[in-house]
């Protein structure tokens, strides 16, 4: 995994929709999982939600906690 984009999900900040403003690591879960169904968009915003969304999925959460305590 990529630790550079560890770091860009605790500091970016999902840019439209509902969650607008809404940092990508605070998304909720329901809202990655609708991604997946749907498709991630193109780019590194896709690649930023599915990297939150496998960390969900397989219980990863702890390897951002580090980072978010740093900022």
């Amino acid at each position: 995994m990529n630790p550079q984009l560890l770091t860009e999900l605790v500091t970016l900040k999902m840019p439209f929709g509902k969650y607008k403003e809404k940092l990508i690591c605070d998304l909720p879960e329901t809202y990655l999982v609708w991604f997946h169904s749907k498709g991630f968009p193109p780019g590194k915003l896709g690649e930023l939600l599915g990297t939150m969304y496998e960390i969900r999925l397989n219980g990863l959460e702890y390897l951002l906690k580090p980072l978010r305590n740093s900022r």
